[in-house]
């Protein structure tokens, strides 16, 4: 049994039914009798709050991000935590590798802890066969789940991220706008939002050239060294690229290095952008043109959804943030 159950047996919406459980003032006492019976007749404890129900929530939040040393992920717990705190919430932390089964491991811990909502933090955790998402799906039916920076459609769950789709269509048509054709694309994973950021590049491409040359889209996992060694044998193999747009800063910067090793003037000969305007992108010289993604607004929407649909409010299950690309000296526009 879950909370849609129960809203279905009573008669009332799924907001009414969380603000029974969460002791909100604003339902009227017949209401709340009649939910309150619903929840025993079909021995539905929700797994939200201590359990006894009307008593105050254990206060709360789930988190869990795949790796806390990724800049990205780090920053949005950083901020995801402050926000919660504000609101007078405390946080469990899990990070869980990328391992399916961890994630769902990782998951079924937080729960037992009777949290109040759980965060996911990430798009890491949207696997391709659909099946495979069904563990978030079901603890849905338990505890409000907001996903920040992707995308999965079912009840009680509350998407917020960037357009990444959007961020790198615009900076492919600025690059093709140069006339630089040559657009080297630069990825480390098949997550949700390489997927969007891809999309972009790609249709970008087909609108402006009305072709996409996919030797010039090159998955690259590893560290700065590692991605300085695989252009460097790109190039050896002849293929050309005179601009690289980079799903991360990370990538970009092992580009800067590449470009350094073969005195490949930077960017007059090669021009760089990055993604998600993190530190790496100031500490590199020359500092590196990236796209902002607004980790702190994203956190900021993220905790600030959550809040309102604790208090039992109707919110959209879908929440879109614009980017902004920072100019440096890795391009010039």
């Amino acid at each position: 049994m879950n909370i849609y159950d129960v809203s279905e047996k009573a008669g009332v919406s799924i907001a009414t039914v969380s603000r029974v459980i969460n002791g909100n003032p604003r339902v009227s006492e017949k209401t709340k009798e009649k939910v309150l019976a619903v929840m025993g007749e079909l021995g539905y404890t929700p797994n939200v709050f201590a359990r006894g129900l009307g008593l105050n929530s254990m206060k709360t939040i789930g988190i869990m991000c795949a790796d806390s040393s990724d800049p990205f992920l780090a920053n949005a717990v950083f901020f995801i935590e402050r926000e919660l705190r504000k609101n007078g919430y405390d946080s469990f932390l899990c990070c869980t590798g990328y391992e399916l089964k961890n994630k769902q491991s990782y998951l079924k811990l937080l729960l037992s802890k009777r949290i109040d909502a759980l965060i996911i933090v990430g798009s890491y955790f949207l696997e391709a066969n659909q099946k495979d998402n069904s563990y978030i799906i079901e603890a849905a039916s338990e505890v409000p789940v907001i996903l920040m920076n992707g995308v999965l459609n079912s009840q009680n769950i509350y998407c917020t991220l960037c357009d990444d789709y959007q961020a790198v269509y615009d900076a492919t048509s600025l690059f093709l706008n140069q006339g630089r054709k040559d657009i080297l694309f630069l990825y480390t994973s098949k997550s949700y939002s390489s997927i969007q950021k891809l999309n972009g590049y790609k249709a970008a491409l087909q609108d402006k050239l009305h072709t996409v040359n996919e030797s010039l889209i090159r998955n690259c996992p590893g560290d700065i060294e590692d991605i300085k060694t695989l252009l460097l044998n790109l190039e050896e193999d002849g293929l050309l690229f005179n601009a690289v747009i980079a799903a991360e800063d990370l990538l970009g910067v092992g580009t800067i290095k590449f470009a350094k090793a073969r005195g490949i003037k930077i960017p007059e000969e090669l021009s760089v952008i990055g993604y998600n305007n993190s530190l790496l992108a100031k500490c590199c010289e020359p500092e590196l043109t990236s796209v902002d993604n607004h980790v702190e607004t994203l956190s900021i929407s993220a905790v600030g959804t959550l809040m309102r649909v604790l208090d039992g409010q109707n919110v959209p299950n879908k929440t879109t943030i614009s980017s902004e690309l920072i100019t440096r000296n890795t391009t010039k526009f």
